[in-house]
C-alpha cells in the first residue's frame, strides 16, 4: 500500500462572537472537544455526586463555563457537548475507586443520658496541635474557633513536646470533675485514643474533626466543628461500639479501636510513609510506600480462628464497611456488632499483581486473592513473627501472640445531632460570631 498522506487537519476553532473582530486569531489546535466545559462539567459532577445540595449551587455556574465558550466563539456546540460528556463520564468513572459517601450519617441507638452542655460547660476538650488541621484558618486557631463556639468549654492545647496521652487524662480527669463531657480535636489516632478513655471512665465524648481523613467523624456525622458544638448544647449523643483486640497469650492490654485493626503489611506502609512524609508530603510518601512494601513484603504465617493461613494483610473494621468487595470506604451503622473482616490472600500465584491489577480495574470484588468475612469475633493465633499492628492507622508494637478480636456493644457515648443541620447557615452563624473577635485583633495591630 501506498502513503495514504497526512491526516486531516485538526478542527480549527470558530471565529465568531461579540469580540471575533478585536481577537487575535484563534489557536492552530484542534477545539475538539472543549477542555473548560469538561472540567467545569467533572468538578460540578464530583460535587454533586458528594452532596446534592451544593450540586445544584455549582451546576449553574458549570453551565455557565460551557456556555461562555459557544458565546464568545472559541468552540462549537458540539464540542461544549462532548466537553460536558467528557467531563461527567471521568467523574462518574472515579466512583469505581473512591465511592462517594452517603449524605446520610451511619446509624446508632440514641443514648439520651449524655448531658447538654449549654456554651459548653463542663466540657474540656483537648486539641493535637500535631493533626492535619491545627494550623489557622480564617486568623483564627483552631483553639480560637472552638472558644468561639462553645465559650463556656475549657480547651487544652498539645504542642510537638507535650505529653499526649498525659494531657488527654488531664482532660479526662476535669471533664469527670465537673460531670461534663470529654472532647478530642484531632485526626482518627486522637480519636482512638479519647475514645477508650472516655469508655473507660463513662464520659461522653465530643469529636471535632481535626485530622487529614477523619473517617470516624465523618461517619458519625459530624464533619465540622458547628455540628459537634450543636449536639454538646442540646445533648444529643448516640451509642457506638468499640472494636478491641485482647491478649489471650503473650502478655500486653486490650487495645481499642473506632474504625480499623489490621496486620500485614499496613503497618509497614504506614511507618515507611511517616518516616518520609516530612520531606515529601503525606500522599507521595503514601504512594511511595505502597510501591515499596508490593515490592518487598513478604506473607505472614498465622492462624486465623484456629485455621493455618499465609496471608499478605488481615484487616478488621468496627463493622460492617461499604462498598462490599472493595476498598473499604464508609460505614452506614456505627453499633451491629459485626466485625467487617477482609483478608488478602498469600497462597495464591502473583497475588500481589492480581491485586493491583484487578485494584486499578475496579474488580477486586471477584478477585480469588481478595476474601471477606462478616463475624462477632476472630482469633489470631502464631503473631510471634509479626511484631506490629495498625490500630485505626496508628502503628503499635505488641507482644502478644494470640488476640482475640471482638465487639465491645454501644461501649462509647459520643455526641452528634438529632438531625443534619444546614451548614450553610452553620457557618453563617459561626462567622458572625468571629466577627467582633477578628475587628477587636485588628483593631490592637
Amino acid at each position: 500500500m501506498g502513503d495514504t498522506g497526512p491526516g486531516p487537519p485538526p478542527r480549527r476553532a470558530p471565529h465568531w462572537g461579540p469580540r471575533a473582530a478585536r481577537r487575535p486569531p484563534p489557536p492552530w489546535t484542534s477545539s475538539f472537544p472543549s477542555g473548560h466545559s469538561a472540567s467545569a462539567a467533572a468538578f460540578a459532577t464530583g460535587v454533586a455526586l458528594e452532596s446534592s445540595r451544593y450540586g445544584l449551587m455549582v451546576a449553574p455556574l458549570a453551565a455557565a463555563v460551557a456556555a461562555s465558550r459557544v458565546y464568545v466563539g472559541v468552540h462549537y456546540p458540539s464540542d461544549v457537548l462532548a466537553g460536558i460528556a467528557l467531563g461527567v463520564g471521568a467523574a462518574a468513572l472515579t466512583c469505581r475507586y473512591w465511592p462517594p459517601r452517603p449524605e446520610v450519617p451511619a446509624q446508632a441507638r440514641p443514648r439520651i443520658s449524655a448531658p447538654a452542655l449549654p456554651k459548653g460547660e463542663g466540657l474540656v476538650v483537648l486539641v493535637n496541635q500535631r493533626a492535619g488541621m491545627a494550623t489557622p484558618t480564617g486568623g483564627f486557631t483552631v483553639a480560637e474557633q472552638l472558644q468561639v463556639l462553645l465559650p463556656a468549654a475549657e480547651i487544652l492545647e498539645c504542642g510537638p513536646d507535650d505529653d499526649f496521652m498525659d494531657l488527654l487524662r488531664q482532660a479526662a480527669r476535669r471533664a469527670a470533675d465537673r460531670a461534663g463531657a470529654l472532647g478530642i480535636c484531632g485526626g482518627d489516632g486522637s480519636v482512638n485514643a479519647a475514645a477508650t478513655i472516655a469508655a473507660e471512665r463513662g464520659l461522653p465524648l465530643a469529636v471535632f474533626p481535626g485530622g487529614t481523613l477523619d473517617h470516624f467523624a465523618l461517619d458519625l456525622g459530624v464533619p465540622a466543628f458547628e455540628d459537634t458544638a450543636h449536639a454538646v448544647t442540646e445533648g444529643d449523643a448516640v451509642a457506638v461500639d468499640l472494636g478491641r483486640a485482647t491478649p489471650l497469650a503473650g502478655g500486653g492490654g486490650t487495645s481499642q479501636f473506632v474504625n480499623t485493626f489490621s496486620i500485614g503489611f499496613y503497618p509497614e506502609l504506614v511507618r515507611i510513609r511517616e518516616s518520609m512524609e516530612g520531606r515529601l508530603g503525606k500522599w507521595p510518601a503514601a504512594a511511595v510506600a505502597l510501591t515499596r512494601v508490593l515490592r518487598t513484603a513478604s506473607p505472614m504465617e498465622v492462624e486465623v480462628n484456629g485455621r493455618p493461613r499465609r496471608l499478605w494483610m488481615l484487616f478488621a473494621g468496627n463493622g460492617v464497611y461499604s462498598p462490599e468487595g472493595f476498598a473499604p470506604a464508609y460505614r452506614q451503622q456505627l453499633d451491629d456488632g459485626l466485625l467487617d473482616v477482609r483478608a488478602i490472600d498469600g497462597e495464591e500465584r502473583l497475588a500481589r499483581t492480581r491485586l493491583l491489577i484487578s485494584a486499578l480495574t475496579g474488580t477486586l470484588g471477584r478477585s480469588h486473592v481478595y476474601t471477606t468475612r462478616r463475624m462477632r469475633q476472630l482469633r489470631l493465633s502464631g503473631l510471634h513473627a509479626v511484631d506490629s499492628r495498625a490500630y485505626d492507622g496508628e502503628v503499635a508494637a505488641d507482644p502478644a501472640e494470640e488476640l482475640l478480636i471482638d465487639k465491645w456493644p454501644g461501649a462509647l457515648t459520643v455526641y452528634r445531632p438529632a438531625e443534619p443541620q444546614n451548614e450553610l447557615l452553620q457557618r453563617a452563624r459561626t462567622a458572625a460570631a468571629k466577627a467582633p473577635h477578628w475587628w477587636r485583633s485588628l483593631l490592637r495591630k
